[in-house]
């Protein structure tokens, strides 16, 4: 193993949010750039009749993730890389992972629902540190880049967000993956990226957001930007909800994570919870 810093320093922490940002970046750049094309798309489950449909990815998405990979070479040669569409890239510092997803919300891209994001988020030791999520749209009504990291809380485009809800509305929002509204607390709403609805909560446009199996490359990002708003996570082992603690130390347990999560602010998250223990029980 090479040389490694013990522990993520307030600088290092700072110049991985800036990296973080420049690669977030990348994958705005070119979502923006192909707008409006007719794009080459495959399904990763071509030989699954149930997937046929399920799991698309398209020319960006690829060109995305290798063009981020290079750039983080340049800057991080010894980190590992965990995405959606290339292999698993061990790095010889193990202690920090970098978890890629070029565009989450694919199937929202390439039919030009404009909700998806690219995201980008740094581990060590499998706990989310920092993290960067280019969204095709925001709090401000602007596509733009949640960041967090160098210990200044959230911030998009270099500007911290202060969430400030309206007493006046009594039903907030909850990002759903059923979009369900009903008696709760919240109207439900299906997003189709897990990594917008992240970044939402962090900014205070959801109170809570459930995922029912969110991969790695799906959440890591936003859990570092929910983390860095005040908000809580919180993922189910077996049927007990926890605190999220790490997505553990080794590559290969980080590459199979998968869990139900939740965040949200402390009391929504709890209020969720207890939703789900009620379902449960029925």
């Amino acid at each position: 193993m090479a040389a490694a810093e013990p522990v993520p320093t307030p600088d290092l922490l700072a110049r991985m949010e800036a990296v973080a940002v420049e690669l977030a970046a990348i994958g705005g750049r070119e979502i923006l750039a192909t707008l409006g094309s007719r794009l080459a798309v495959q399904y990763k489950g071509d030989d699954d009749a149930i997937a046929l449909l399920r799991d698309p990815v398209s020319e960006v998405d690829s060109r995305v993730e290798a063009m981020i990979r290079r750039h983080l070479a340049d800057h991080f040669p010894d980190h590992g890389i965990i995405g959606e569409e290339m292999a698993v890239q061990p790095g010889l510092d193990s202690d920090f992972v970098w978890a890629v997803d070029p565009i989450d919300g694919t199937s929202n891209f390439i039919n030009g629902f404009p909700l998806f994001a690219s995201s980008v988020g740094v581990l060590y030791r499998g706990v989310p540190v920092a993290g960067a999520l280019w969204c095709s749209t925001s709090h401000l009504l602007t596509p733009g880049i949640y960041h967090c990291g160098g210990g200044a809380g959230l911030r998009f485009e270099g500007e911290q967000v202060s969430c400030m809800p309206n007493p006046a509305v009594r039903k907030r929002l909850a990002g759903d993956p059923h979009g369900q509204s009903g008696a709760g607390p919240w109207d439900g709403r299906k997003t189709g990226s897990a990594a917008i609805e992240c970044a939402f909560v962090a900014a205070g446009l959801l109170q809570v957001a459930r995922f029912a199996t969110p991969n790695i490359w799906d959440v890591a990002g936003g859990i570092a930007l929910a983390r860095a708003s005040g908000s809580s996570v919180f993922q189910k082992d077996d049927r007990e909800w926890t605190s999220f603690v790490s997505f553990g130390e080794q590559l290969a347990q980080m590459a199979q994570w998968r869990h139900p999560l939740i965040l949200g602010t402390p009391e929504d998250a709890a209020h969720m919870i207890d939703i789900q223990h009620a379902d449960d029980r029925d």
